[in-house]
């Protein structure tokens, strides 16, 4: 359990390697950002507004260097919003924000606060910022590595990789993680405390249904195998009653680093990061449980490791990224990562392939689209000053 822990850790560390940078593959460099105040290693996904513009963080960088909250232009010209200060003001950003209708901005950070275990922020439209909850890894939780959704009434919703009230077994040191909710006056309620065999360090936000239901996925626990499982799909009623889907060591995908996206008919697509002999999973879990492997990643060509969440496109199809594979990248033999689409009957096309110099590398975290189909995301390194990138990929 505690060796999954540190290869995550040592993940969201990693980073490699404007001008804007066309590729023949119809991809363009918005921004690449140069380190320092201009932050770096955007490792979230982004927000887009009714204008074109992009929105999302850099866990390290900026005026303070504890990341950034940054604005990017459609015609690639950078804002920085906000510059992280470190105690008692958040730290590190790993994921992206969502926003309310008046233009006000939220995230979490996976460090920082009074207790130095990650934070709940709000950015205003004017930029200012506001610390909404501090995590002290305890009950209420810790490690915020994922993003936040909001409900009608303003409620923020969102898990924690560590802390709950369980400590036994495999959540023994750190606990497990939690599902939590945070009202609009700032009051923490933990909806679930992971106990190991319901899962285990959820690395993912959750999606709700119309009824208030919660779904998401932890990235190991469980029972069905794996040192300290194999992760977890689960349902959390508005009862908080908890409904599990345990993954297993074996073709069909494990360890589910990314969330869940729901079709109109109640189905959930998904990725896992590894099978037994290759290197990851897209899959469809029906409302009634059934799973069924969409696509099997290989490595090379076709990526390898997704761990952003996918996007489901008005046609059906599926797009997303890999973190590793490509056949376009000289520097690193695993590959720097695609962008791929997915066709409901899993049939995958590799829109962009990155080389891992001045076009991005190691993309972490899912696509935005716009209206016109144009998908957004951000590579964690690369670029021109390899820092990493925002990006565009023109259909």
């Amino acid at each position: 359990m505690s060796c999954m822990k540190e290869t995550f850790a040592l993940m969201l560390l990693f980073a490699l390697w404007s001008g804007q940078f066309v590729s023949a593959q119809t991809h363009i460099v918005l921004h690449s950002f140069a380190g320092g105040t201009d932050g770096s290693g955007p490792y979230g996904s982004l927000i887009l507004d009714s204008r074109g513009n992009l929105y999302g963080t850099t866990l390290s960088g900026g005026a303070y260097g504890y990341g950034t909250v940054f604005k990017v232009t459609p015609t690639g010209v950078e804002k920085i919003l906000y510059s992280f200060k470190g105690y008692p003001d958040g730290e590190s950003p790993f994921a992206g924000l969502v926003a309310d209708a008046n233009g006000n901005a939220y995230g979490t950070t996976q460090s920082g606060g009074r207790f130095g275990y990650g934070t709940v922020f709000e950015i205003t439209s004017k930029g200012r910022e506001k610390i909404l909850y501090s995590f002290g890894l305890e009950q209420d939780g810790g490690a915020p590595y994922s993003a936040l959704i909001m409900d009608k009434q303003g409620n923020l919703y969102g898990t924690t990789a560590f802390g709950g009230s369980y400590y036994g077994g495999e959540c023994s040191g750190t606990g497990c993680g939690t599902v939590f909710k945070l009202s609009t006056s700032g009051v923490e309620e933990v909806l679930h405390s992971f106990e190991g065999t319901d899962g285990d360090s959820p690395l993912a936000g959750v999606i709700m249904d119309g009824q208030g239901n919660l779904y998401g996925t932890t990235a190991v626990g469980g029972n069905q195998g794996c040192q300290g499982g194999c992760g977890t799909a689960f349902q959390l009623r508005t009862s908080g009653a908890l409904r599990v889907f345990e993954f297993r060591d074996d073709e069909g995908g494990f360890i589910p680093f990314a969330g869940l996206v729901r079709d109109a008919a109640g189905n959930f697509y998904g990725t896992t990061s590894r099978t037994v002999q290759n290197w990851g999973t897209a899959f469809k879990l029906t409302k009634s449980g059934k799973y069924e492997v969409l696509h099997t990643f290989t490595s090379r060509a076709d990526g390898a490791t997704p761990s952003g969440d996918l996007l489901l496109g008005d046609n059906g199809n599926l797009y997303g990224t890999t973190s590793y594979g490509g056949n376009n990248c000289s520097q690193y033999s695993g590959g720097c990562g695609t962008v791929f689409q997915l066709t409901p009957d899993g049939a995958e096309k590799i829109l962009h392939s990155f080389a891992g110099g001045a076009d991005g590398a190691f993309p972490e975290a899912g696509l935005v689209r716009d209206s016109a189909g144009n998908l957004y995301g951000t590579t964690g390194s690369g670029g021109t000053f390899n820092f990493g990138t925002v990006f565009k990929i023109i259909p």
